[in-house]
């Protein structure tokens, strides 16, 4: 499009000054286009105007991006396709891991869907050790004494006279009234052995055990309260200690310790553990644990006294063999001598020499008891597999030994079963299965 033309004449539009041709096309005005109904002209070597009439980017129409029918994640349909009306499989009706029965009393319940899961061994074959116990009924005897704890006592007394003979004869050298107050207080002493303090200081040093750890209890304790409720014995009467050894034992100490060992907590099934526990519990029934501690605790200055005797006896003979045979023997004569002078002026002591066989005697009568007691608890069928495994551990001993001695076998002699505080392992399985024979007798 060409620029218009204008006549020589002003034009009457323009009065006053000519008409002025800037070289600079007008600048439009923001508002209304100067050319209505036409676009304006372009102008060479500018930019386009900036804002234009119409804008291209807003169109009248509905954007594409927001469709006005409904987004097809989103069905009209009243029940999901991944949401059966049906139960899914994954939620049974009854959940095999939150059983309702421990697995030792009752068979796992099988769930609705689906199958059982598998259930660790059941070690617990012979008595169940609910660990709810209840109220707990005690009885009106928690302990007493039998007559395996009076024996104990009574074949003790040559060993009190002679502790009495060793306290005298070290009273005669103190003033008058020192000599009596020291016999007077080693009688009295005797107290000490059912103080609770004293008595844990001789299952400290003496029978070398300690306190059970928290974890340790965590697995005694309950099984503790099961056997004490059996009983009618209130299991805050005595104390579970632990003895560090690699052997399945347990130990009635003192008047109110029941120490097992570390070996059997570990290694035992509960019922098996309840068992051994439930025998060391008829010892304390019977008292047969303070008897024997009380029987030690006066025969203490007797052995001491004896001990040192010994020891200067050979301390004085190895010290003449160095210079004279003969010197050696005149030390043995004397000590002969001395020993069988002091026996003769003291009739009792003579009695000293059948004492260890008595008191073992009687131990081993006091063992079988403390099995019946067990036994009378439930605890038969549990006690006879302990003796089972006593018989596996002997016979392993026994090969050992064999092996060690050239193929011979090695079996102890008359002499050391006679000092045994504990009967034959096949003594005792014996008198077990008697004993529930006759109960089975007695039910029928």
């Amino acid at each position: 499009m060409t620029e218009p033309t204008y006549p020589d004449a002003p034009p009457p539009q323009y009065p006053g000054a000519p008409p002025q041709h800037p070289t600079v096309p007008p600048q439009s005005p923001q508002g209304a286009p100067q050319y209505p109904g036409a676009t304006p002209p372009p102008y060479p070597g500018t930019t386009p105007p900036e804002h234009p009439a119409t804008a291209p980017q807003y169109p009248t129409a509905a954007p594409p991006q927001y469709p006005t029918a409904p987004p097809p994640q989103y069905p009209t349909t009243a029940v999901p396709p991944q949401y059966p009306a049906s139960a899914p499989p994954q939620y049974p009706v009854a959940s095999p891991q939150y059983p309702t029965a421990t697995p030792a009393q009752q068979p796992p319940r099988i769930p609705a869907q689906g199958f059982a899961p598998p259930q660790p061994p059941v070690l617990d074959r012979t008595v169940d050790i609910d660990p709810h116990t209840g109220r707990i009924h005690l009885a009106a005897r928690q302990r007493g004494a039998d007559a395996t704890a009076i024996g104990q006592l009574v074949f003790q007394l040559p060993h009190f006279l002679c502790s009495l003979l060793v306290i005298g004869i070290i009273s005669m050298f103190l003033a008058a009234p020192f000599n009596y107050l020291l016999i007077g207080a080693w009688i009295a002493s005797g107290a000490l052995v059912f103080h609770r303090p004293t008595e844990k200081l001789l299952a400290r040093y003496l029978f070398r055990m300690r306190p059970a750890l928290h974890s340790e209890l965590t697995r005694l304790e309950p099984i503790w309260h099961q056997v004490t409720a059996k009983a009618g014995v209130s299991p805050e009467t005595y104390d579970l200690w632990i003895e560090d050894h690699k052997a399945v034992n347990a130990t009635a100490a003192a008047g109110h310790i029941v120490g097992v060992t570390r070996y059997a907590l570990e290694t035992l099934p509960d019922a098996q553990l309840a068992a051994v526990l439930a025998h060391e519990l008829g010892h304390h029934r019977g008292g047969h644990a303070w008897a024997t501690l009380l029987g030690y605790w006066y025969s203490m200055p007797a052995r001491i006294a004896w001990a040192a005797f010994r020891i200067a006896a050979v301390i004085a003979f190895r010290i003449a063999s160095v210079f004279s045979l003969l010197g050696a023997l005149v030390v043995g004569l004397v000590s002969v001598v001395v020993v069988v002078a002091v026996a003769l002026s003291f009739p009792p002591l003579l009695l000293v020499l059948v004492t260890p066989y008595l008191l073992a005697a009687v131990g081993r009568r006091s063992e079988l008891r403390a099995d019946v007691q067990a036994a009378e608890l439930g605890f038969a069928d549990a006690m006879i597999e302990v003796f089972h495994g006593f018989l596996r551990d002997e016979e392993q001993a026994l090969a050992i030994a064999a092996r060690e001695n050239g193929g011979r076998a090695v079996r102890p002699g008359l002499g050391q079963r006679l000092l045994s505080s504990h009967p034959d392992t096949h003594t005792r399985i014996r008198r077990l299965e008697d004993w529930r024979a006759a109960a089975a007798a007695a039910a029928r």
